[in-house]
């Protein structure tokens, strides 16, 4: 996985903003209601200082949406909570999984994909909590 920072102030780029959403079922009459603009990167990050760019390599979160290739947006300043998607540090190699808390106060990292394995955290499988993924980007064409 690569590592890229995010500029303190990145460059501003307001993009035409439709006040419909696109239906992904039924076609419905387009409409040509502009709603305003919006800039990608105030959008997806919130506190630039704290937040990095990660190339996503392999298929363990394809049940979450997160594929093979996609750009992940991650804040580092954010508090982990179960349920978040989050880039850990284990033995070294960064990886991108859930994190669960189970009944007796162990943290678990799960894939999103069922043949990955899960990995309980703890002393055979220490593990830090790097950040929490905001956002996902993905270029289709």
């Amino acid at each position: 996985m690569h590592v890229h920072p995010v500029p303190l102030d990145p460059a501003s780029l307001p993009l035409p903003l439709l006040g419909r959403r696109v239906a992904a079922g039924f076609p419905s009459p387009a409409d040509d209601y502009l709603e305003g603009e919006i800039d990608l990167g105030r959008y997806l990050i919130e506190r630039p200082a704290a937040t990095f760019l990660m190339r996503v390599a392999g298929e363990s979160m394809v049940g979450a949406g997160i594929l093979d290739g996609d750009l992940v947006v991650v804040d580092r300043s954010l508090e982990p909570r179960p349920g978040h998607v989050v880039v850990a540090v284990c033995h070294g190699e960064m990886t991108i999984k859930r994190l669960r808390v189970l009944r007796d106060g162990r943290a678990v990292l799960l894939a999103e994909n069922p043949a990955f394995p899960e990995f309980v955290i703890g002393e055979e499988m220490p593990a830090e909590i790097w950040g929490v993924v905001v956002g996902v980007v993905r270029k289709t064409a």
